[in-house]
């Protein structure tokens, strides 16, 4: 018997991603993969900010963060809250923020060195 053979009683591999499903992470990587984004994602990802705030720890202009946030906010991976006259910004989840904390993990080890681990 082959181990391609899955009369062993051994479980199936996991189910692919649906299309809709690839087209969703796709957006979702593209979104990220603009420096300002990510920076606003990575900030996003530890706490709330409003605009104001968000354009001066990461020294772009407001209107280009702003420009920014709509894109990530109609790509779903943030969302608002009004705090009287202020809009609060944050990752919209775990999953939103687990991505981008693993992303910049990879890229630590690229950068400095660290070895690869599973």
């Amino acid at each position: 018997m082959y181990a391609r053979d899955n009369e062993s009683g051994a479980t199936s591999p996991q189910q692919q991603p649906t299309s809709a499903q690839v087209d969703a992470a796709v957006d979702a990587f593209r979104m990220l993969s603009d420096a300002t984004r990510l920076r606003l994602m990575w900030l996003l990802s530890h706490g709330e900010y409003d605009v104001n705030s968000l354009s001066a720890e990461i020294e772009v202009a407001r209107p280009s963060v702003s420009q920014h946030l709509a894109k990530l906010r109609m790509s779903g991976l943030v969302q608002t809250r009004r705090d009287g006259r202020r809009v609060l910004y944050r990752a919209r989840d775990v999953h939103v923020r687990g991505l981008i904390n693993e992303a910049l993990f990879h890229a630590d080890h690229e950068v400095s060195g660290i070895p690869r681990h599973d």
